[in-house]
């Protein structure tokens, strides 16, 4: 949670506070009145009665509080005190003090005032209007929290980021170097009439470092940068969104030039809708901020970058020239860029010599930067608990182990008959990789439970893919139906540790249909992602049963396939399912023994 969001709930924590307390006080009056009450009720005089008493000598007290109508009154020869009302203070205590000197024995004690009741009774009578003031000034407090932002001046230690720390995104900080030297230099784009972009939106995967680069270009610029996430526009009250987009800009024009970093747009930027409540309330922001990004004058340099990595959910109107011109997509890193992450990411830690981050960034094709950096993390982590004097390559296996697959388990009690189970699926698994062209870079197997699995085949990812071939996917299909098959096969019976291998490949085959056009009956059409495709008129009527039928028969032939394979090489599937009972993990050197010898 952020910080202003923490200052939000600290308000309104007060606010509760302050409104039970009150309630408390007022509860507690009204307890203690009625108990009065019924005290009073019990042994009540009624006021002439009381006169008459006082007339005939037959009162010895009257026991009375300063401002208070209510008084005690003790009899001659009674023991228990009774209670009255009277009318008018000041003439009872000239009354009695006239019987005193026509000779009448009467104490009269005059308590001082009961401030504590008094008070009480104020607070009372008032609390309705404090209860307002007080929630008055807690909406103030939350209104006024928006204006700011995160500001960090051109001299703050966190706008230092420059883009020799932002690794593996050459050709993005290549596009935004320009954006630097206007911010640099806007005169020199002025006076050759060009106009820079106001906003650039930085799309990609979580991790990729949008943020980053974000603040590598106020680094290098050494301009102002005010930081927000579009969460921090919406409140539970209605008005307070644009407000504090009105606000933001305002600053920024103040401190010009600078740049307005919005991470996480969509929050604020989702298309626009004819709902109310909550969407009315995002209409207004996001009008809010198209009016004000329109409403630049070329002699601010101001510049919005903001991040997403759900660029298809935002409205049109934020994407139009003069608002995000630009729209850059910050993938994930090749080859190259993985290594040189890693060598930013391993500054301050001790490895051993043999640690190669080449072969680091071979096998973690299809990482982002911050899964990267965390896999050096968890590394560094292993290696000290295990107390060793400094990172090793079985430490850093075994962190892209734990951030891929899970933490290991060795203290699960599992019994034979799953372990069997176990050591067959996962068997499956490899063996028929091991005969597909596509699938055959098996790195290790295991039995040893990680996360919610009980076992896994883990491949070799040395290779950036762009495309995917359908013969990939095909034989993909088969490699995910393989463990299903051992199972039936060795143990001539199936288990439910197959499932997610089945969701997975039925999503593929789906995909391999309704997607990317791989089918010979349907051909290379893109259908809608909609459950009744049969609403769709040109389609015809029959168009869902002809893709669930295709994908049932796409799912069947690998399923045949992956049997076929099995049966074909028994051996070497029990070879594999009973060294995994044995050892519990076999790496990919060993398993590829089993095949040469």
């Amino acid at each position: 949670m952020d910080q202003n969001n923490e200052k939000n709930k600290k308000y309104l924590m007060i606010l509760i506070g302050v409104t039970v307390a009150l309630a408390l006080i007022v509860a507690t009056i009204i307890i203690v009145n009625n108990r009065n009450v019924d005290k009073q009720d019990e042994d009540k005089i009624a006021y002439t009665e009381l006169i008459k008493m006082i007339n005939e000598g037959q009162i010895e007290k009257i026991e009375m509080t300063v401002g208070s109508t209510s008084i005690k009154v003790k009899q001659n020869n009674v023991e228990k005190e009774k209670s009255a009302i009277i009318p008018n203070t000041q003439a009872f205590i000239e009354l009695i003090q006239e019987k005193v000197q026509e000779g009448n024995n009467i104490e009269l004690i005059q308590n001082q005032l009961n401030i504590f009741l008094k008070i009480s009774s104020g607070i009372y009578s008032w609390l309705p209007t404090i209860i307002l003031i007080i929630l008055f000034i807690v909406i103030l407090k939350m209104q006024g929290l928006g204006e700011k932002g995160k500001v960090y001046d051109a001299e703050a230690s966190k706008t230092k980021t420059k883009f020799n720390e932002v690794a593996g995104l050459d050709e993005e900080k290549q596009e935004l170097i320009e954006i630097v030297d206007f911010l640099k230099q806007p005169e020199k784009f002025n006076q050759m009439g060009a106009k820079i972009p106001r906003g650039v939106l930085l799309c990609g995967k979580p991790g990729t470092g949008k943020t980053l680069i974000a603040k590598a270009i106020a680094g290098e610029a050494a301009v102002p940068f005010i930081s927000m996430s579009g969460s921090e526009f919406i409140e539970m009250f209605a008005g307070l969104g644009a407000s504090r987009v009105r606000k933001l800009f305002e600053k920024a024009k103040k401190i010009a030039p600078c740049i307005i970093f919005i991470d996480e747009i969509d929050a604020i930027g989702s298309r626009r809708s004819s709902g109310n409540g909550a969407e009315s309330e995002n209409n207004q922001t996001l009008n809010q901020l198209l009016v004000e990004m329109d409403g630049f004058d070329r002699e601010e340099t101001i510049i919005v970058l903001a991040a997403t990595n759900r660029p298809e959910m935002l409205d049109k109107a934020l994407l139009r020239p003069g608002r995000f011109d630009r729209q850059i997509v910050i993938a994930l890193p090749d080859l190259n860029g993985r290594e040189d992450i890693l060598k930013i990411h391993s500054r301050g830690k001790r490895f051993n010599a043999d640690v190669n981050l080449r072969s680091i960034a071979e096998d973690t094709a299809g990482f982002t930067g911050a899964e990267l950096a965390n896999i050096l993390n968890e590394s560094a982590i292993i290696a000290t608990t295990r107390g060793h004097a400094a990172i090793s390559n079985g430490d850093i296996e075994d962190a892209v182990k734990k951030v891929m697959v899970g933490l290991e388990k060795h203290n699960r009690v599992v019994s034979e008959k799953d372990k069997k189970l176990t050591a067959y699926h996962e068997a499956g698994h490899a063996v028929v990789s091991r005969f597909l062209d596509t699938q055959k870079g098996i790195k290790e197997v295991s039995i040893i439970p990680r996360g919610v699995a009980g076992g896994y085949t883990m491949y070799k990812t040395n290779e950036d893919k762009f495309y995917t071939s359908k013969t990939e996917m095909e034989e993909k299909l088969i490699s995910l139906l393989g463990g299903r098959a051992a199972e039936k096969i060795a143990l001539n019976d199936i288990s439910t540790g197959a499932s997610n291998d089945i969701e997975v490949a039925t999503k593929i085959a789906s995909d391999m249909v309704t997607v990317y056009g791989m089918n010979d009956k349907i051909g290379p059409v893109s259908l809608p992602s909609t459950n009744n495709i049969s609403d769709i008129p040109f389609f015809g009527e029959n168009m869902a049963d002809v893709i669930g039928q295709e994908v049932k028969k796409m799912i069947d032939l690998s399923y045949n396939r992956a049997q076929e394979i099995l049966v074909q090489h028994i051996d070497k599937l029990h070879i594999v399912a009973e060294t995994l009972l044995e050892k519990e993990i076999i790496s990919g050197e060993e398993f590829n023994k089993i095949f040469e010898e």
